[in-house]
């Protein structure tokens, strides 16, 4: 290192060859030549790349968006159709229901008629009966009160009546 230093002493030079201006002419003409070699790469490589790739950016992005609305569209067109098969269907839900619940009052209603008129059958042979059993009944009263009236009279009086003298008895009474 003092070797250097002396060297540079001799030549007239003191310390870094940036500040000898002997040697600024030389950096000069490195400096352009480097200068054109980066400008042109810039130039004609890296900006055109990063310009290309902006630009398919940009053209991703749009064709997104534009692929996005038209998902969009066509999604609100599906909710639209289901929104109208959901309505058909409750509809027909609904319409199903009525005809159900028809169908059932129809049904109870005949079976309730069907009902009526056996009831009505049993009801009318029932007053029969009752008619037959109440006319026999009628028919054994003259005879329980012609039987009534002789017990009575036989034990008030303590004399016998004849059946003769009992319903000449009870016909004028009635």
């Amino acid at each position: 290192m003092a070797d250097a230093a002396a060297r540079a002493a001799e030549n007239g030079t003191s310390g870094l060859p940036q500040f000898d201006l002997n040697q600024w002419p030389g950096q000069m003409v490195w400096m352009l030549i480097i200068f054109g070699i980066l400008f042109l790469l810039f130039r004609y490589v890296f900006v055109p790349k990063v310009g290309g790739t902006i630009a398919e950016r940009e053209d991703k992005i749009g064709g997104d968006i534009k692929e996005a609305r038209r998902l969009r569209d066509e999604a609100e067109v599906q909710a639209k159709a289901a929104a109208d098969e959901v309505a058909q269907a409750r509809a027909r839900a609904q319409r199903l229901a009525a005809d159900a619940k028809a169908a059932a009052t129809s049904e109870a209603e005949k079976r309730q008629a069907a009902e009526e008129a056996r009831l009505g059958e049993v009801l009318t042979a029932a007053e029969g009966r009752i008619a037959a059993a109440r006319a026999e009944a009628m028919g054994h009263v003259r005879g329980i009160a012609a039987d009534t009236a002789e017990a009575i009279v036989a034990r008030l009086t303590g004399e016998s009546t004849t059946p003769a003298e009992v319903e000449r008895a009870l016909a004028s009474v009635s």
